[in-house]
């Protein structure tokens, strides 16, 4: 049975919602391999290498822990153990405690374990009942008995816990050399966000550098532009992180009252800019109770324009009433084109209106 080193990260073992764990782990491997070329990934948090070749080159099992320690110190501080033994499941369990079990002692090593180590509850209840509650317990048994009463999967439980088998089925994770790649290879074209919208080399040149830059920070240092479902355009222009999964169109099939309609301003403002809005006379043109303009809009004066602009046409306007949640919010949007041929989007809230985006 081949003698194994296993590496422990138990603060990588269960991935959060960003996925930090899986790139912390990915660094893990990428240091390890500088100085041991063989490491795999068993599952998130564990990788398993050879013990032989790298214990004959640096001087012995114990100095090989001591190095790969030291390599990942400043990585991953006090959070990482290893442990040697025969086979896959007996080095596993030895890197709970930073263990070097000796060579063809795993059986002894597993003997007064608990029959829940084998992560077969049925079988660890029916050993129980029997009066079988360690591995050392269970391998004694007859191997016939064994097969009458637990079948092929109890026999091969009690091979790994006789030191026989060195691999545990179920030990691995099928899925985490994939998961590993994709941090490497983008997803294809086809799936994913683009920059400049086509399949260009200068798009999958740029794909390629997001996902380095995520793999190397973090999933919000890139960011892309999309569209959601919402009644104004400062609330469906929203910035997330490039790739992400989150469907954003899920509530595009609302009927949105009170939405602008199409097409939408090129420009949106992320601080609106007050304008003064007042009809040919003079004075000022409000939205009232019913939701209707108080007279013809005829001029407006951006604060920041040194004469008023002449409209020379207008739509609207949208009245919107939403409560998001607490007290009820009253708008307004109305579309104006002046004379000089600019064409902006108004919005009225509280008596003010406000510069919301430009039709460039």
């Amino acid at each position: 049975m081949e003698r194994l080193i296993v590496l422990r990260c138990p603060t990588l073992a269960r991935e959060g919602q960003e996925g930090h764990e899986l790139r912390r782990f990915a660094e893990v491997l990428t240091t390890v391999v500088r100085r041991c070329p063989f490491v795999q990934p068993v599952r998130l948090g564990l990788a398993v290498l050879p013990a032989r070749a790298p214990s004959r080159f640096f001087g012995g099992e114990r100095a090989v822990c001591e190095l790969l320690a030291e390599d990942l110190a400043d990585l991953l501080a006090d959070e990482v153990s290893l442990g040697i033994a025969d086979g896959l499941f007996a080095a596993a369990l030895a890197a709970r405690d930073g263990l070097i079990v000796p060579a063809e002692g795993s059986a002894e090593f597993l003997a007064p374990l608990s029959m829940a180590t084998l992560r077969r509850p049925e079988l660890a209840a029916t050993c129980q009942r029997l009066g079988v509650s360690t591995l050392g317990r269970f391998a004694r048994l007859d191997v016939d008995r064994v097969v009458e009463r637990f079948g092929t999967e109890g026999v091969h439980c009690h091979r790994v816990a006789s030191g026989l088998d060195g691999e545990l089925d179920g030990l691995r994770d099928p899925t985490i050399r994939t998961r590993l790649a994709a941090l490497d290879e983008p997803p294809p074209l086809a799936v994913q966000p683009t920059f400049f919208g086509g399949t260009s080399l200068a798009t999958e040149r740029a794909e390629a550098a997001a996902w380095r830059v995520q793999r190397r920070f973090d999933p919000s240092m890139v960011q892309v532009a999309r569209l959601r479902a919402g009644h104004d355009p400062s609330e469906r222009a929203v910035l997330v992180p490039f790739a992400s999964a989150g469907d954003l169109g899920v509530e595009a099939s609302a009927p949105w009252p009170g939405q602008i309609p199409a097409p939408s301003p090129m420009t949106v403002l992320s601080s609106p800019e007050p304008v003064e809005l007042v009809d040919p006379a003079g004075t000022p043109v409000t939205v009232d109770s019913r939701g209707l303009l108080t007279g013809v809009p005829g001029r407006l004066h951006l604060a920041r324009s040194p004469r008023p602009d002449e409209v020379a046409a207008w739509a609207g306007p949208w009245p919107l009433t939403t409560r998001w949640w607490g007290d009820r919010r009253r708008r307004a949007r109305l579309q104006v084109v002046t004379s000089c041929g600019v064409a902006l989007l108004l919005g009225a809230e509280h008596g003010q209106w406000w510069v919301l985006g430009r039709y460039d």
